[in-house]
């Protein structure tokens, strides 16, 4: 078998590169057979990296796929045909490959097996100028050097104790730290090789991987976890401040609500943007948006109704965003939520903001004026 070479039968033209989800890898005479596939019904079969058959996107879609290709070396000719049954929400692909009629691969996969995968074609994502996005790429110039970590570090904590105190600095840093290592956390559920947390002065901090996401929950996971566990920290520090009625723990307590609130605005490059496009590229109906759409809308009217104007208006523009790419969502690579992964992530996501904003309304309520400042903040 691996003295098949490279030449086809049937000359498929080659289109225009499509960013799909790379659905199947597997071998076929020795050599790669890849199939690429998305939710709007475009499907590409791969044989060494060559195009054998194709699928265009079609408004009648069915679960049961059938590609056709054949192969030939001299006079030897293969009929090759690749047999799916697929199911995008819940994911799984139930596959038999046959060889001139004859069975010689029959497997499964499901959402596990896209996580774990490293893609063959490295995802294309079209760049986007913003300051975070340099901040990440000169942390990745530097970032085989330990002593760069030591040094953002000192220079943040110098910065902050600059700008405000040396308490409130190493507070803020601690704040920053447990945020990131929730996204450390997430990277190393889904056995992605990381590299560590970097404090970047006037910025924040930033939770690297060297790998690549493939699904929409690893998205939704790694992204929210930073937040949650940053609330696990504001309500640790409102349980000490009801014990010891120290005003410190009450400040940190609302202090990091409000960075993680800020860090849950649907707006992109934030944890909350990530969370949101998630959600809502992963509804193949416009019924999906709308709904979406109508829950960003109660949110700025609830935002308006409780005085926490910023809020409202960045919600609003977050949700605007969104709702401009949602068009592209066809395009990504990421293997989409399925309709629990949406429920669940949605009802976290909202969860958290909640008692995020509990814990800032909780403090404010003392009637401190410092201790106010963060709901303050909310109502500018």
């Amino acid at each position: 078998m691996s003295t098949f070479h490279n030449k086809l039968v049937m000359k498929i033209p080659q289109h225009p590169v499509r960013v799909n989800v790379e659905l199947l890898v597997t071998e076929c005479l020795g050599r790669p057979l890849r199939l690429e596939g998305s939710m709007a019904g475009w499907q590409q079969l791969y044989w060494d990296n060559q195009l054998v058959a194709q699928k265009a996107a079609s408004a009648q879609q069915s679960n049961q796929h059938s590609h056709h290709f054949e192969l030939r070396s001299g006079e030897t000719t293969l009929h090759c045909q690749l047999e799916l049954e697929l199911n995008w929400q819940p994911f799984s692909i139930d596959y038999q490959l046959l060889i001139n009629d004859q069975l010689v691969l029959s497997d499964s996969r499901d959402t596990k097996d896209i996580e774990q995968q490293t893609p063959v074609v490295t995802p294309v994502i079209k760049p986007k100028f913003s300051l975070v996005g340099m901040g990440s790429l000169a942390l990745k110039l530097f970032k085989s050097a330990k002593a760069i970590k030591v040094l953002f570090a000192g220079a943040s904590l110098a910065a902050y104790s600059w700008l405000f105190s040396i308490e409130f600095a190493l507070a803020l840093i601690a704040c920053l730290v447990i945020h990131e290592y929730g996204h450390i956390r997430a990277m190393k559920y889904f056995k992605m090789p990381t590299k560590g947390i970097y404090l970047i002065p006037f910025v924040g901090g930033l939770a690297l991987s060297d790998s690549k996401i493939n699904t929409r929950w690893q998205d939704v996971v790694i992204s929210i976890m930073g937040p949650t566990f940053g609330m696990f920290l504001s309500v640790a520090a409102l349980l000490a401040y009801w014990v010891t009625d120290l005003p410190f723990f009450a400040a940190l307590a609302s202090l990091n609500a409000l960075l993680n609130l800020f860090n849950l605005l649907p707006i992109l490059p934030l944890d909350g943007g990530h969370i949101l496009k998630s959600i809502s590229f992963s509804f193949n109906s416009v019924v999906g948006i709308v709904l979406c759409a109508l829950g960003a809308a109660a949110g700025v009217y609830l935002s308006y109704t409780f005085n926490l104007s910023l809020l409202a208006i960045m919600l609003l523009i977050g949700s605007v965003e969104i709702l401009f790419e949602w068009k592209a969502r066809h395009q990504s690579h990421l293997l989409p939520l399925d309709k629990y992964g949406q429920i669940f992530s949605t009802i976290w996501y909202f969860a958290t903001v909640a008692i995020l904003l509990a814990i800032i309304f909780s403090v404010a309520s003392s009637g401190d004026p410092i201790l106010s400042l963060p709901l303050k903040i909310l109502g500018s």
